[in-house]
C-alpha cells in the first residue's frame, strides 16, 4: 500500500513538474503569433536562446534575488522594476502581477517582455541573454520549428 502511494505521488509530481515546460518549438510558435520574429530586431531565436538560458522552458519558475526581488516565468522578468510581487518594492513598469507572468497561455510575460526590449538595451537587459545569445549563431534554435 505505502508503495502505491508512493508511486501516485510520484506520477503526481512528474506530471507538475512537466506542465511547467514547454516545447522549443511550442514557444517559438507563440512568439511568432505574437509578433515577435523581428520586435526590435531580434529573431524568434533570440527569444528562444533568452528562454533557455533563463528558465530551460520552465514557464512557472520563481528565482530568488540576493537583493530580495524575484524573477518570474519563463524570461525571468524581475519584480524590482517590471512586476508586482507583494513582497518586495516594485516600480511595476508593465502594470502587471507577478503571478501572471506565470500563466500558461503567455501573454503577460510577453507583453512585459516587448516593453522590456522596447527600452534602452533590448535583450541586453537580461545578463544571461548577453553572456551566452549575443553575437552567437543562433538559428539552429529554429531547428525542425514548422511555424505553419
Amino acid at each position: 500500500m505505502a508503495t502505491l502511494l508512493l508511486i501516485s505521488l510520484v506520477s503526481c509530481l512528474v506530471a507538475v513538474n512537466q506542465a511547467s515546460l514547454i516545447n522549443r518549438c511550442d514557444l517559438a510558435k507563440v512568439l511568432h503569433q505574437e509578433d515577435l520574429d523581428g520586435f526590435e530586431g531580434y529573431s524568434l531565436s533570440d527569444w528562444l536562446c533568452l528562454a533557455f538560458v533563463e528558465s530551460d522552458f520552465n514557464i512557472t519558475k520563481v528565482n530568488e534575488n540576493t537583493d530580495g526581488s524575484f524573477d518570474y516565468g519563463i524570461f525571468q522578468i524581475n519584480s524590482h522594476y517590471w512586476c508586482n510581487d507583494y513582497k518586495s518594492h516594485t516600480e511595476n513598469i508593465c502594470q502587471v502581477d507577478c503571478q501572471e507572468l506565470l500563466s500558461s497561455n503567455l501573454l503577460s510575460i510577453i507583453n512585459c517582455a516587448k516593453k522590456i526590449v522596447s527600452g534602452a538595451g533590448g535583450l541586453k537587459n537580461w545578463v544571461k541573454w548577453r553572456l551566452h545569445c549575443e553575437g552567437r549563431p543562433l538559428s539552429y534554435w529554429m531547428t525542425g520549428c514548422h511555424l505553419a
